[in-house]
């Protein structure tokens, strides 16, 4: 089977999915803790799948996939497997491992100091970056685990808002450019409503590729040029999805004030080879995020576009979230 996976072929999918796998009585509580509209017994007895399907009317690809993926990691089906996979909704292949992130002054060196259980090791400037060292878990990687790592790392109270604080304080120092500051502070923003908590995390400047060995290694195998060492900010969520933002300013595209093709291909090149891999990309220009001499009603209206997208991108991936304070 192969093409693109359409809308009523994915919620025709699920419905059947949902019908065999459940009895009539089980149906619309289940529908529910999906977030689905509320039914009664008596439609379901009528017909499970007429009952999924009325509910999963007007819903985007987007959100039917999440309910799929729900059903798969719940109580597994082979065919709905098969159309997340030709959708591309699927993580991150590979076991989580090393997660160095933050520096906040020299390149840490970073060498392969046991191959056989892939440890690596930082051998030069460990006191300028961050290194999370605890299993990831099933939802990923939440501000609220962050924070209790934090708190360990530095010996501070848990659940603390001043923890919280430094933690993010400290996060802020690795950042690069104004752009990525009003990015960041948008997030950051996020973690004051209500289960803000138990958001993603969204992690800046994390480390992807280490040293120049390794991008000499891979231009010998013809697999073209490492050109990211690292990632401006990462988002670890559920189901293994990984999601990666970059604020691309003048430097990724340009050079010397004039527009370099080589540079802006050397960029798309990169993005295709992470999205291959399994990863989520989204840019944003540095010039949509910084007004400059434009009103300060600018910058209002640049937090609420980056709400709306973080918003979008928790709805994505059925990350329960409210904006009430």
């Amino acid at each position: 089977m192969s093409g693109p996976v359409k809308l009523h072929e994915l919620s025709t999918a699920v419905a059947g999915s949902l019908a065999s796998l459940l009895k009539s009585y089980q149906l619309p509580a289940v529908c529910a803790r999906y977030g689905l509209a509320d039914g009664d017994d008596s439609e379901a007895f009528s017909s499970k799948r007429l009952y999924v399907l009325r509910r999963v009317e007007g819903l985007s690809l987007p959100q039917i996939a999440a309910i799929a993926r729900r059903i798969v990691d719940e109580y597994g089906d082979e065919y709905l497997e098969e159309l997340l996979t030709r959708l591309g909704a699927r993580g991150v292949q590979g076991e989580f491992r090393n997660l160095i992130f933050a520096a906040n002054g020299h390149k840490p060196k970073i060498i392969l100091s046991d191959a056989v259980n892939n440890v690596l090791e930082i051998v030069e400037n460990e006191e300028y970056c961050l290194v999370y060292d605890q299993p990831l878990q099933q939802h990923g990687l939440s501000w609220r685990d962050l924070v209790t790592w934090w708190a360990g790392k530095t010996g501070q109270r848990v659940d603390d808002l001043e923890t919280a604080a430094s933690l993010f304080r400290r996060l802020s120092a690795s950042l690069a450019s104004p752009a990525e500051e009003r990015l960041f502070n948008a997030y950051g923003h996020l973690y004051r409503m209500p289960s803000g908590w138990d958001l993603p995390a969204l992690i800046p400047q994390v480390y992807l590729h280490y040293t120049p060995y390794t991008q000499k290694w891979i231009q010998q195998l013809g697999r073209g040029k490492v050109i990211r060492q690292r990632m401006d900010f990462l988002l670890l969520l559920p189901h293994q999805a990984r999601v990666v933002l970059e604020v691309d300013g003048a430097h990724h595209y340009s050079k010397d004030g004039r527009a370099d093709p080589r540079l802006y291909a050397e960029m798309v090149s990169e993005d295709r080879r992470l999205r291959l891999a399994g990863y989520e990309v989204y840019r944003f220009g540095g010039a949509e995020l910084i007004p400059g001499d434009r009103p300060r009603s600018d910058a209002a209206s640049i937090s609420a576009m980056l709400r709306e997208f973080f918003i979008g991108l928790f709805e994505r991936h059925d990350i329960p979230f409210s904006i009430q304070s």
